[in-house]
């Protein structure tokens, strides 16, 4: 009798990732692989790395020895944006059997069931092959109460920091039809909210079906089942006043924009070659004030790029605190070997780049208690999505906006809308009183 095999899964980076993870696993169950904990003894590790940062690079090697320490006669299996631009180093690392491109992982059951102990296979293709779509369907979330659905992959930007055009390759758009098919099994599973994730998000265009984003907004929002579409990490320079009208009226569209600003320095911007000035970026975020009630904004911010002076900081600085986040994910620039600003002169020292991110953080938190105030005493529909660890029988959500929210509530499931009366800052949430099941 064949025996059952495990397979474990350890998913880095960003909601792509996450996503593509789910369907892989959809692809080892169809081959009756039995998916376990990451933290279990199984035949076969997929590790999805990141290489956004050095960070990225560093956790990925960890979480490969992890692996090979909880059984070292697993196969081992790198994929991801690490597997992709690093392919010799994840190689070498103890325990790895198989490195697997970003246009691979539909391969990855094949490739892994034709992998030896002793094997070091290496199936990486260069950026400029990277052409067509990798479409891996997925069913469902297992533990989420919110579905990503990647529409789009890869980047064609080049900003000079970033190593992600070359880790994802050129644009790529998913069919519609798929997509939507995708939103309508999301729903039939359940999930009233869905996020469309992709690589550079705004840049989807199915030139087959001669649909964009806003198209496909609207589509989705036809889908019944889904209540909530809320948008990924999103491009200023793309959103321009024709897609804003063109969006403003959905109420199914979670007025909570991501839009990446990495600095609020016109010359900084330039360096980082962002094809966009603070100016533009102010006026996107007042007309999407103008046209959408109670939008809230997070956002990127990078420190220490090369030759950020303390002037160009203070700028950064005071032109977050004017737009006035929800929250802001600070990280300190890291050097990425092929990169232009690898290179550059007037490389920023590691304490000074501690420091503006400490500053930085400090004034997120602050925005994000003046955004809470805004709210505090309304009445909103918040999705639940945990309950919260210690916190006896109180449960986590958060609001189209994304805020945050603490509520006591029994006999209700993760993924429920509930309507909260938003009463008191409660550190990195607002409490709130349960009034009725909305949905």
């Amino acid at each position: 009798m064949k025996l059952t095999k495990k397979v474990a899964f350890i998913t880095l980076g960003c909601k792509v990732n996450i996503a593509e993870t789910e369907g892989m696993k959809l692809l080892f169950q169809k081959s009756g692989y039995i998916i376990v904990d990451e933290n279990e003894h199984a035949d076969v590790y997929v590790i999805n790395t990141c290489t956004v940062t050095g960070m990225g690079d560093k956790k990925s090697r960890q979480m490969i020895r992890r692996a090979h320490s909880l059984n070292p006669d697993a196969i081992i299996a790198v994929v991801g944006c690490f597997a992709q631009v690093s392919p010799e180093e994840a190689s070498k690392i103890e325990g790895v059997n198989l490195v697997l491109g970003n246009n691979m992982k539909h391969r990855i059951v094949e490739l892994v069931e034709s992998t030896k102990q002793d094997d070091k296979n290496q199936y990486v293709n260069e950026r400029k092959t990277l052409l067509e779509y990798e479409d891996l369907p997925i069913e469902t979330y297992e533990g989420h109460t919110r579905a990503f659905l990647k529409i789009q992959d890869g980047c064609d930007q080049f900003c000079s920091y970033c190593i992600i055009p070359y880790a994802r390759g050129p644009v790529r758009s998913r069919d519609i039809n798929d997509v939507i098919k995708e939103a309508k099994n999301f729903a039939l599973h359940g999930f009233k909210e869905v996020v469309l994730t992709g690589i550079h998000l705004t840049s989807y265009n199915d030139k087959k079906n001669n649909m964009g984003l806003a198209d496909i907004i609207k589509r989705i929002h036809d889908v019944e089942g889904i209540e909530r579409i809320r948008l990924g990490s999103l491009e200023p320079m793309f959103l321009t006043p024709e897609f804003i009208e063109g969006i403003k009226d959905l109420p199914k569209l979670c007025p909570h924009f991501h839009i990446s600003l990495q600095s609020g320095c016109a010359e900084t911007l330039k360096r980082m070659n962002r094809k966009y000035s603070p100016e533009d970026y102010r006026q996107i975020v007042k007309l999407l004030r103008e046209k959408i009630p109670d939008v809230t904004f997070t956002t990127d911010v990078m420190v220490g790029f090369p030759g950020e002076t303390d002037e160009e900081f203070s700028q950064s600085y005071d032109f977050c605190r004017e737009i006035g986040f929800l929250w802001i994910h600070v990280f300190k620039y890291s050097p990425r070997k092929g990169t232009a600003a690898a290179k550059f002169p007037n490389q920023v020292e590691p304490s000074l780049k501690e420091k503006r991110s400490k500053q930085l953080i400090e004034l997120a938190k602050k925005m994000r208690n003046e955004v809470f105030e805004q709210f505090l005493g309304r009445q909103t529909d918040v999705i639940l999505e945990k309950e919260i660890e210690g916190s006896n029988g109180d449960m986590e959500g958060l609001t189209a906006n994304y805020i945050p929210v603490s509520v006591k509530i029994e006999n209700i499931n993760p993924g429920e809308i509930i309507s909260v009366d938003l009463d008191s800052i409660e550190g990195e949430r607002i409490r709130g009183t349960a009034s009725f099941v909305a949905v």
